[in-house]
């Protein structure tokens, strides 16, 4: 029989022959380490969107206002994340997080809408 080692602590593997950890904990320590990478990242890219959201909420309580982009920028909204966009046949551009939303006006001013729910 074939002695095999835990990738992760490199003890003794016993048990099934396919089996390839030593116990439950390294085979989550050894998987969280290969996908950590990825983990941050996303987490990072989530924790913006939801940033941008609540600042979008915070700033739009009733569903449409005009606001100047400075006023957005100060409390840490970042442009470059958003999780769709809608274009319209004039060809305005609307980037969302989520169901709230933002139109790029001229002189620096920003139209915040919120979508609605289709009942």
């Amino acid at each position: 029989m074939e002695n095999r080692e835990c990738p992760e602590c490199g003890r003794p593997v016993h048990g099934r022959v396919d089996k390839k950890f030593c116990s439950d904990a390294c085979r989550n320590a050894f998987n969280n380490k290969v996908n950590s990478v990825s983990t941050n990242y996303m987490r990072n890219v989530n924790n913006t969107l939801a940033k941008n959201r609540r600042i979008l909420v915070e700033l739009n309580p009733n569903g449409k206002k005009k606001t100047h982009k400075d006023k957005l920028l100060k409390k840490g909204f970042d442009f470059d994340f958003y999780t769709n966009t809608y274009t319209t046949k004039a060809g305005d551009e609307y980037r969302f997080c989520y169901e709230q939303g933002y139109l790029l006006l001229d002189e620096g001013f920003v139209l915040l809408v919120e979508r609605k729910e289709n009942d």
